[in-house]
């Protein structure tokens, strides 16, 4: 029985086929020629006629007409613009992502089920390194449907930067939408079976009343902003806390589901907490000894994290040469200080706020004199 190395080319089952690298000498993984992934295809030489494919040398009768030129010509440059790069969707967005945000999108197109906790600092653009990988998976079918977790104050922010930077139009579900939308319902139909792509505000979906519906109906892709606000510590101090973590263990349980944490801030001092979130991504990360080499190999490949100076000048090339004209340069705004100044009033002003306060506890004296005393202490 001959043996073939990846690459070769072979004839079986009537067809011809291109060996793959996941081959072994008593099983070949074959994908046909001009086929793709979804035609791969076992095949065991022991069983089955296995030969080296031979193609006719091509002859003058081959010469075709303008018409078959034109479809040989189109062919090739659909053929040459798909194998060009590996990212189907940066021709169809507006923003222009600096080197060092590809860096989350290349993580998790290494992984089968994307799970990434996406930590880096802020300002660098996690939304932007979110977006990317969303386009990517929407563009390449890796995913269908998608759903962003935020709170309310960032779902109209967040429908603005999926919409003109990548081209995904989604739907603002929120408490002050929800009706509306479901007016549009056929009888039995989800919210999120009828809007593919949905933006939901965390704190609306966790209740009783929506959370088993989500759950159900769950998109393929979710990204949760605000990770660390979503997972409590094992004292299970904060009851809200607690009901968005029985959240995203429900919505990570399933192991195809793609998962994006986005947070700034990962680490809120609590171990536990901590570990409840990486335990989102990956079962083992929630017991994993991380500081071992072991713990830390498997962390890397869920986790990236970056400050900003770690990325204010980034290399654009990888050969170990670090001149300036390799080096893309990041321009951040400056470092705020704060610093209490005190100061006294004018005479006019102190007339003023005094009538302000003598109104506000006239306003509020049918409350009793309870509530007036809250006034005063609260002024």
């Amino acid at each position: 029985m001959p043996a073939y190395s990846a690459g070769s080319l072979v004839s079986a089952r009537g067809r011809d086929w291109v060996v793959l690298p996941e081959s072994a000498p008593d099983m070949l993984v074959l994908r046909p020629l001009g086929g793709s992934d979804d035609d791969v295809a076992a095949v065991f030489p022991a069983f089955e006629d296995v030969v080296s494919a031979s193609f006719a040398p091509p002859s003058p009768k081959d010469l075709g007409d303008q018409h078959a030129a034109g479809l040989l010509r189109s062919a090739l440059r659909i053929g040459f613009r798909s194998g060009a790069g590996p990212f189907r969707s940066l021709a169809g967005i507006a923003v222009e992502p600096r080197a060092y945000q590809l860096v989350p999108l290349m993580m998790a197109l290494r992984q089968k089920t994307v799970r990434m906790l996406i930590s880096d600092d802020v300002g660098i653009g996690k939304t932007v390194e979110a977006g990317l990988i969303a386009a990517e998976m929407l563009a390449q079918g890796s995913a269908e449907r998608l759903a962003v977790l935020c709170s309310p104050a960032l779902a109209e922010q967040w429908q603005e930067e999926l919409r003109t930077k990548f081209g995904i139009d989604a739907e603002l579900v929120l408490a002050s939408t929800v009706s509306k939308l479901e007016r549009g319902l056929d009888l039995g139909q989800s919210l999120f079976d009828r809007h593919r792509r949905v933006i939901v505000s965390t704190d609306f979906i966790k209740s009783t009343r929506h959370r088993d519906d989500f759950v159900r109906h769950c998109p393929d892709l979710v990204i949760v902003d605000e990770a660390h606000t979503c997972v409590a510590a094992d004292d299970g101090t904060s009851a809200q806390n607690q009901l968005r973590f029985e959240l995203l263990q429900r919505i990570a349980k399933k192991p195809e589901r793609h998962l994006l944490l986005v947070t700034a801030t990962p680490h809120s001092g609590k171990e536990s907490a901590f570990r409840n979130l990486l335990g989102l991504l990956s079962p083992e990360l929630a017991s994993v000894k991380l500081d071992s080499d072991a713990g830390r190999r498997l962390l890397a490949q869920h986790f990236v994290q970056r400050k900003r100076a770690d990325v204010r000048q980034f290399l654009t090339v990888n050969d170990g040469l670090a001149d300036d004209s390799q080096r893309e340069d990041t321009s951040f705004p400056s470092d705020r200080y704060f610093k209490d100044e005190t100061y006294r009033l004018s005479p006019a002003y102190r007339a003023l706020l005094e009538d302000a306060i003598a109104y506000a506890s006239e306003r509020v004296s049918a409350a009793g004199e309870q509530g007036k005393r809250g006034i005063h202490s609260g002024l």
